[in-house]
């Protein structure tokens, strides 16, 4: 031990303090997406975002009139229509202000005012009963309340005022118990799963009487919720109705033995977090846009982020889910069982199909326990080689308590100390090629602290850490992961930026970096970071202006050689609207007679084009494609 702390002056004693609310403050990851005002257009997909392509608005799709409106009004009541050009402009764009729209209609169901409104209703029939309001007076508010219920109680209601000899009086009586009953219920944070088919009924036939007329009107939709994606996937490209999820939050039940948790869609991911933080879970996945983001947003992306690592993906860790199809069927797979062998296990077709088949409006989720000792170590390598060996490293001495593994080179580093408020070189005496960030977690802190510490110092004398430093406290572990997180900060401050989200075998993916610098030249600095555990780049290419003779530089290069390298044009970001037409990069290619299948060469005539399988899945699911079109697959294909 004394030879450890002789060979690295920086390599400190590790804490076992808890680290998972190690993410700075609740707005830490959450970029600001305020907005000037912008003239809407039919479609500006700026050059930046990839090659030039052409997109034609779908000639089916109807256009949204005032009797379109009226509807929604007497779904949703009048504040929860929006039809302002200010207050969409912000809904019409992403927050890197890459992708505009032209929406002239944004939808917001509700889960919690409707209740309030129940409420009120109740003490107006109260007033009518004390002699405080006249009987008719009160009738006449009664109809005012836009609660898809009470459109048929209030019916049933004037019909019985005609024939029934029962006195208005008693009516009211009748109708003020109905009410409180329903208000009492609606009074509980969370209901158990013998409720959980009533909770929240009015949500999900408001969203499903939406897409109904939706259908049968023929106007395109676009679901968004926490709008931090970065491919253009949650933004109208034309004039399509904006269905807002951010009203959908509420937290349905959480069950402390199995560690299972249902909410609504638009649950903000940090308010999941800190609500499991107190339950003593965590929620199985991690991003920087945390603070914005919500679960039903990354469901539909499959979100990777920083504990996938350790956790897995969501098609791992989801359980169920409720979602609304194009025609307002609602599919009730809203299961809480971690076993059911029951048929096809339809949910996967939902995560990750961003949208294009149905509106995710609950999710069943397992979440882990949360775990006592936790450590972070920030380290510096040589070489892409180094890092290499560590992962192998660290996975068979660390296995079981290995639950991140992060990687950015010394341009990323750069570019963070630069423009990111308040970021410290975490080793300042030098700066080195290449950075990790790894972290563990157990529940044995003596056992951990020795076995961490063994692995460092072997690593070390070995040859593959050249330097390193271990928080110490949670101040310190929170600064770590502020740079890592702040790397897309970073760039937007630097100037124009060209993201690419790939997956790559984990001995290809400097290459890439590599091989980009050498063909841009010191036209722009290529920055190369990610989730090394995951086999997941993150490629950015940093310059001062966007510049058309650069992008055609980078594309369609580096989705030739992602494809070259049997990788994915999208590791965890989705398609979108920015490579829906890429897609045949990582699926299906149409250009070869001839596929290799494993170890086979077998003619493509007996293979099935997985593009067009999942084309044939969209036109069954959505059979007038109103769901997020443009995205995912190609506007050929899908219509």
């Amino acid at each position: 031990m004394e030879k450890w702390r002789a060979t690295s002056r920086h390599l400190l004693r590790h804490f076992s303090k808890d680290l998972f609310d190690r993410r700075m403050s609740p707005s830490f990851g959450t970029f600001n997406r305020q907005l000037s005002s912008a003239e809407a257009v039919d479609l500006v997909l700026l050059s930046f975002v990839s090659v030039a392509t052409t997109i034609q608005r779908n000639p089916l799709f109807s256009s949204i009139s005032s009797d379109d409106i009226s509807h929604f009004k007497e779904i949703l009541g009048e504040k929860n229509v929006i039809h302002d050009e200010e207050k969409l402009v912000t809904a019409n764009m992403d927050w890197m202000r890459k992708y505009k729209g032209s929406s002239k209609l944004m939808l917001q169901p509700r889960s919690t005012e409707e209740w309030i409104s129940l409420s009120v209703v109740a003490e107006w029939i109260d007033c009518a009963l004390s002699g405080v309001w006249p009987l008719k007076k009160a009738a006449l508010a009664f109809r005012k309340v836009n609660s898809i219920y009470f459109q048929s109680l209030v019916q049933s209601f004037n019909l019985c005022l005609r024939i029934s000899e029962m006195p208005p009086h008693s009516l009211f009586i009748m109708i003020r118990l109905f009410l409180q009953a329903l208000c009492l219920f609606a009074s509980s944070t969370y209901c158990d799963s013998d409720k959980l088919g009533n909770y929240g009924t009015h949500l999900i036939l408001q969203v499903s009487q939406i897409l109904k007329y939706c259908n049968s009107r023929c106007l395109a939709v676009v679901p968004q919720g926490g709008n931090t994606g970065l491919v253009g996937g949650s933004v109208p490209v034309f004039d399509e109705v904006i269905i807002n999820t951010s009203s959908m939050s509420k937290i349905v039940s959480f069950d402390k033995v199995s560690g299972i948790l249902v909410c609504e869609a638009g649950c903000i991911l940090e308010n999941l977090v800190s609500f499991l933080d107190n339950q003593g879970f965590i929620m199985p996945l991690d991003l920087g846009a945390k603070g914005s983001c919500q679960i039903g947003g990354n469901v539909s992306t499959n979100a990777g982020g920083l504990r996938l690592f350790r956790y897995g993906s969501l098609h791992g860790n989801v359980l169920g889910l409720e979602v609304v199809l194009a025609n307002g069927t609602v599919l009730d797979m809203l299961r809480t069982l971690r076993k059911d062998n029951t048929g096809y296990d339809l949910k996967h077709l939902f995560i990750g199909s961003e949208g294009s088949l149905g509106i995710v409006s609950k999710v069943s989720i397992l979440t882990p326990p949360k775990l006592s000792s936790v450590n972070l170590a920030f380290l510096a390598c040589k070489d892409y080689s180094s890092c290499q060996k560590l992962l192998l490293a660290a996975k068979r001495k660390l296995g079981e308590i290995l639950s991140a593994f992060e990687f950015l080179d010394t341009q990323a580093l750069d570019l963070v100390l630069k423009h990111l408020e308040g970021a410290r070189n975490p080793l300042p005496t030098s700066m080195h090629n290449f950075y990790i960030l790894m972290e563990t977690t157990g529940s044995n802190e003596s056992y951990e602290k020795e076995k961490l510490e063994a692995f460092l110092l072997h690593s070390m004398e070995g040859g593959l850490i050249s330097d390193g430093v271990l928080a110490q406290d949670i101040n310190q572990a929170s600064s770590f992961w502020h740079i890592r997180e702040g790397v897309p900060e970073a760039l937007m401050k630097a100037g124009a930026v060209y993201k690419y989200d790939l997956s790559l075998p984990v001995e290809k993916m400097y290459d890439l970096v590599e091989e980009m610098r050498i063909r841009l030249g010191p036209a722009a600095n290529v920055v190369g970071y990610g989730h090394l555990g995951d086999s997941n780049l993150h490629l950015n290419i940093s310059t001062p202006q966007y510049d058309d003779a650069i992008l055609a530089q980078i594309e369609p290069f580096v989705y030739e050689w992602t494809s070259k390298h049997h990788g994915s044009i999208s590791a965890e970001h989705g398609l979108g609207l920015m490579k829906a037409d890429k897609i045949f990069y990582s699926k299906s290619p149409e250009t070869v007679s001839i596929i290799l299948v494993g170890s086979y060469l077998l003619p493509k005539s007996l293979c099935v084009d997985i593009v067009q399988l999942m084309a044939s899945i969209k036109r069954l699911l959505d059979p007038n494609g109103i769901l997020n079109p443009y995205k995912v697959l190609p506007p050929f294909l899908a219509s």
